[in-house]
Parts: C-alpha cells; sequence; structure tokens
C-alpha cells in the first residue's frame, strides 16, 4: 500500500507512516461543533438564533428535507448524520423539547410513527434489530435538545467494528437519498 506524502505545510509529525488508511469525513466537524443547533426556541427570522432542523425541515419539499412520511402532529425523518443507513428520527412538528410537553394526541401519533418506522425498516432492508430511543438534555447526549426527537436504528449483525470505534468515523454504503426513496415505498400504508 503507498501512502502519499503529507503537503509540504504539514507539521513532520503529520510524515510519519503510521500503515493507517485514511477515510476522511470533514462533513462531520459542523455536528461536532454545534454548528446550527437551536436553542430553547425556535429562530423566529432572526440572524443570531439558529433555526432548529426539526422545525424547518418540514417546510419545503419531502426530498428537500428528507422527510419520510407526514402525520397530523408528527412526522418521521431521515437522520443527516445516521449510525447506519435508515437511520430515522421521529419528530413532533410542535418545537418542545421533552416527551412529557407532547398533548395526548402527539403521544398516540409519535408511538404509532415509531411501530410504523420499524415496519417500513423491516420491509425495506431486513434488520436484524432496532435500537430505539430519546435523549433529554445535554448531559443525556441529545445532540438537538431543543426539539424532542425518537432516534430508530436499524441494526444488522456485524455493522459496528473497529472504524466508529477506533477511528470515530462511520462508513455508510447506500446514499441518503436512496434510503428515503426505500422507506416511503416500504412505508405503511
Amino acid at each position: 500500500m503507498q501512502i502519499p506524502e503529507a503537503p509540504e505545510e504539514a507539521s513532520k509529525f503529520a510524515r510519519v507512516r503510521d500503515g493507517f488508511q485514511r477515510l476522511w469525513t470533514p462533513h462531520r466537524m459542523a455536528y461536532i461543533r454545534g454548528e446550527g443547533k437551536p436553542t430553547a426556541r425556535p429562530s423566529r427570522g432572526r440572524n443570531d438564533i439558529p433555526t432548529c432542523p426539526f422545525c424547518s425541515a418540514p417546510g419545503g419539499s419531502d426530498a428537500e428535507g428528507l422527510i419520510v412520511h407526514r402525520g397530523e402532529t408528527c412526522y418521521v425523518v431521515l437522520n443527516l448524520f445516521p449510525y447506519n443507513p435508515g437511520h430515522l428520527l421521529i419528530c413532533p412538528y410542535r418545537h418542545v423539547p421533552r416527551y412529557l410537553d407532547l398533548t395526548d394526541e402527539e403521544t398516540l401519533e409519535f408511538t404509532a410513527l415509531t411501530k410504523d418506522a420499524i415496519r417500513a425498516l423491516e420491509a425495506a432492508s431486513n434488520p436484524m434489530g432496532f435500537n430505539l430511543g430519546m435523549n433529554q438534555g445535554a448531559v443525556a447526549g441529545a445532540g438537538v435538545e431543543a426539539h424532542l426527537h425518537q432516534h430508530v436504528v436499524p441494526r444488522w449483525g456485524g455493522d459496528m467494528n473497529f472504524l466508529p470505534i477506533i477511528g470515530q468515523t462511520k462508513a455508510l454504503p447506500v446514499l441518503l437519498e436512496d434510503t428515503r426513496t426505500e422507506l416511503r415505498e416500504a412505508w405503511p400504508r
């Protein structure tokens, strides 16, 4: 394996050949730095408050917002930074931070859409299991803590290897647009 030389402006340490290949994912830096994460309230057009991605996604086309299904009070969207292909998020349209903030009507649809997401993923990609969960608050791991959302992550045997654990990188074999199309076609009617 031939490892390319580091650019001239790189430090002398960058030139050390360690035998590793690198899969660069610089697009994730926006997520890691927290760019565009909303505050406790959605933006009302002010430039100093980030717009909530879960409030803005339903405002455009389904394809543009990566929306798989729209309900009355909640919708289903592909995660822009997925753990696995088909990683879905169930979101209420209302900007609320906690599960306890949902109305009874929202809670019923939130749960029903979670079940439909599992059915669609089973039909589209036959996963062997699922991770389901909500992270409420930054200390609980919420990436966007201001707008409630539930993760539905399909899992397969062997889908985790050394790459995410050691390299903090996830290789995804399917484009988001292709995954969205497959899931919309498999969505329960």
